[in-house]
């Protein structure tokens, strides 16, 4: 897919379109781009509309002013009102956003400024819960790594630990080497500020009581950066919950249970968006 720019206050961002069809908004989680969704989209755009952005700082997407959580989700709702104008869809104007991990908390700061304008979220190996004390340290810790060792050498320590480490995966370490290779592009700015984000992120648990709108949560049973039991614990929360648990899956099942990832994501959007 080709890469279009869309200007948002003083920056770009870049973004990908295919597919006919319901709008469904593909939010990539920190230390990724857009393409980690490359596999998920080839499979869905066969009955939607996928709309998947390289997030402010990531892939070619100039970071913003604001690089706030917030400030990211109003860039992500401008992005698309934009393409909503130029490409409107015959189905409907709402949209399924599906967030992964970091993505997941800039979906939930949509949904709760723009609840009218969604048919259904999707957490992916997210979460709605502010980070604790011993969470905010871990990042504080990540931050300081960055400043003194740089954003390369700080992803390429941390993305292999985003997986189950099962052995059928672990076989096929070239789709990490993929992620640490595409990690040099990085900037130490950019990372720091996805963490300060997130740090600064405030519990989002009220979004998923009040929902009007399906939500489904994707659980991996060996995700180390969104732990199982965590994750689980928030599920009830919502009134329509789909609950989907990645068996052999660490924080990354759309790269390592592709086809049954494929299959709840289509299933999820098409009763979402009926």
């Amino acid at each position: 897919m080709q890469a279009i720019p869309f200007t948002y206050k003083t920056g770009k961002i870049y973004y990908r379109v295919s597919g006919t069809g319901s709008y469904v908004l593909l939010l990539h989680g920190f230390g990724e781009e857009g393409s980690i969704w490359n596999q998920t989209v080839a499979h869905l755009s066969e009955y939607f509309t996928c709309i998947v952005p390289d997030l402010p700082g990531s892939g070619n997407s100039s970071m913003i002013a604001d690089m706030s959580i917030e400030g990211m989700a109003d860039c992500m709702k401008a992005l698309l009102d934009h393409e909503k104008n130029k490409r409107p869809s015959p189905v409907s104007n709402h949209c399924v956003i599906i967030g992964h991990s970091m993505g997941g908390y800039i979906t939930l700061a949509i949904a709760e400024k723009h609840p009218s304008i969604l048919a259904g979220i999707g957490l992916f190996h997210s979460s709605a819960y502010a980070d604790n004390e011993e969470k905010k340290a871990i990042r504080q810790k990540a931050i300081e790594f960055i400043g003194s060792h740089g954003a390369a050498a700080f992803l390429k320590t941390s993305i292999p630990g985003l997986f189950s480490g099962r052995p059928g995966f672990k076989a096929s370490d070239t789709i990490v080497q993929d992620l640490v290779a595409k990690g040099q592009l990085f900037s130490a700015a950019s990372l720091t500020a996805y963490y300060r984000a997130m740090i600064e992120r405030p519990d989002r648990t009220s979004i998923l009581s009040n929902s009007t709108f399906p939500v489904l949560f994707i659980l991996g049973l060996h995700d180390q950066a969104i732990p199982y039991q965590q994750a689980l614990e928030q599920t009830h929360l919502a009134p329509m919950s789909h609950v989907h648990v990645l068996s052999e899956s660490g924080h990354m099942g759309m790269l390592e249970e592709t086809e049954n990832c494929n299959t709840i994501l289509q299933n999820f959007i098409t009763s979402a968006t009926q």
